[in-house]
């Protein structure tokens, strides 16, 4: 295929975004149309903006976007549904339509002119192009070290991923193909694209401040990411509350043996500080196994109602 015909499908997706659409849905259309000027891809190429159930002005702005430009498309999601689906909502729309698609948030902090180095990656024989951040001096302590232990924690976890790469990241469509088969509804696509395999390379960035509007992953949310993409992708944790009870099993085997030495040798001492310390912390022990376990039937519960991962409402074009 000649990089002339090779058409690309930049997807971003939206939730609340209407301070920094108007922004960045430029410095994307640039990007597009020098590439598409030095040859690299074709002039079909474009630019998807997946709504993800906004509730301020974001879907009218996608729609006069592509009322002013053709190389600008839109879908909007019935309600919200979170940024991973929004992700694979668009790369679904996409995987027929095009040969790459390239996925970025809209905010303006991953480098917009890395999709061009990308697709180089691409037409070097790579199916996927991980973007990955060079450094984080930009970043708070706090946030630069809760990222790291993010990453360690996951890979401590069983979850392979790249290490600083988000969903940032050029995918051909032939691994998109094989990628629709994966049918969970629980998904996590920066651990789950590199189950699919492939030849995959990466390329570095520098990230900087977001453009315009606030960030919609605060601590609490991360955290909960991070839960998700544990309990997704890896049964370590069912694994270490088999270690904790086994451990506990055996402190609890040495403990009935001191005790009896105890009585046998009338030392026994009547007293509730040690049994309620023991009380607590098999409780403890217990409480959190039974929250780890109920994670995993809740995840098998969602699962075996195969729901829809989601459902688009509206385009801006017609089939």
């Amino acid at each position: 295929m000649n990089a002339s015909d090779l058409k690309l499908w930049v997807i971003v997706p939206c939730y609340n975004e209407e301070a920094v659409l108007p922004i960045t849905a430029p410095l994307f259309l640039t990007e597009l149309q020098k590439m598409i000027t030095e040859g690299k891809i074709s002039a079909e190429s474009l630019i998807l903006f997946v709504n993800d159930g906004s509730k301020d002005s974001t879907w009218d702005i996608i729609c006069d976007l592509s009322r002013q430009d053709e190389h600008y498309l839109g879908i909007s999601q019935s309600r919200n549904r979170g940024h991973q689906n929004a992700l694979l909502a668009g790369m679904m729309e996409a995987k027929d339509r095009c040969d790459i698609t390239i996925t970025i948030d809209c905010d303006g902090q991953d480098d917009i002119s890395a999709m061009e180095r990308m697709v180089d990656e691409y037409s070097k024989g790579s199916d996927i192009v991980y973007g990955v951040r060079s450094r984080r001096d930009t970043d708070t302590w706090f946030k630069r070290t809760t990222a790291q232990s993010f990453y360690k924690l996951m890979n401590k976890m069983g979850v392979e991923m790249v290490y600083d790469h988000a969903d940032y990241r050029l995918v051909s469509a032939r691994v998109l193909q094989h990628f629709a088969d994966y049918q969970e509804v629980n998904i996590f696509l920066r651990g789950m694209f590199p189950l699919v395999g492939f030849k995959s390379t990466c390329v570095y960035y520098e990230r900087s401040e977001r453009m315009a509007g606030e960030s919609h992953y605060p601590l609490g949310k991360m955290l909960a990411f991070a839960v998700e993409g544990i309990t997704s992708l890896s049964i370590k944790p069912l694994t270490l509350i088999v270690v904790i009870g086994l451990i506990t099993c055996l402190l609890g085997f040495v403990g009935i043996i001191w005790a009896i030495v105890e009585v046998i040798l009338k030392n026994a001492i009547a007293g509730w500080a040690s049994t309620v310390c023991i009380i607590l912390f098999l409780g403890g022990v217990q409480l959190l196994s039974i929250g780890v376990i109920g994670e995993y039937i809740g995840k098998i519960y969602m699962e075996t109602k195969h729901r829809p991962r989601y459902i688009i409402s509206e385009r801006t074009w017609k089939d």
